[in-house]
């Protein structure tokens, strides 16, 4: 496995585990830029943009807003369907890094990669 495949699995993992902790963890306002912070600060920047990536980035953000903006009064099955929505996100988002993703010049100045080769070469 390659140290980008590695750095995109420990930002997945971040934010499923900001997903299973929230509304602990972090605030309503919040929780939609927490989950991907870690991914715009450690991968993003490093792969070569993707549409699909991107996408799936969309798709992260709009789950997590959705988990956010649910009412505090719901029942906990309606709770439990929009977190589990956004670790299906993040799964995808993951995913699609890892069958898309391209290293970029940054990336390989940084040691995780030679330009233009995959990020996983797993499939």
């Amino acid at each position: 496995m390659s140290k980008l495949a590695e750095i995109v699995r420990a930002a997945a993992s971040k934010g499923r585990r900001l997903a299973a902790a929230y509304p602990a963890s972090t605030k309503k306002d919040e929780l939609p830029w927490k989950v991907i912070e870690a991914f715009d600060a450690d991968v993003r920047g490093h792969v070569e943009r993707d549409r699909r990536i991107e996408d799936e980035r969309d798709r992260v953000l709009i789950a997590a807003v959705n988990l956010a903006e649910t009412p505090p009064d719901a029942d906990a099955r309606e709770l439990e369907s929009a977190r589990r929505h956004l670790v299906d996100a993040v799964d995808y988002l993951e995913q699609a890094v890892l069958r898309f993703g391209i290293v970029n010049r940054e990336a390989a100045r940084l040691g995780y990669g030679d330009p233009g080769d995959r990020v996983s070469m797993e499939r």
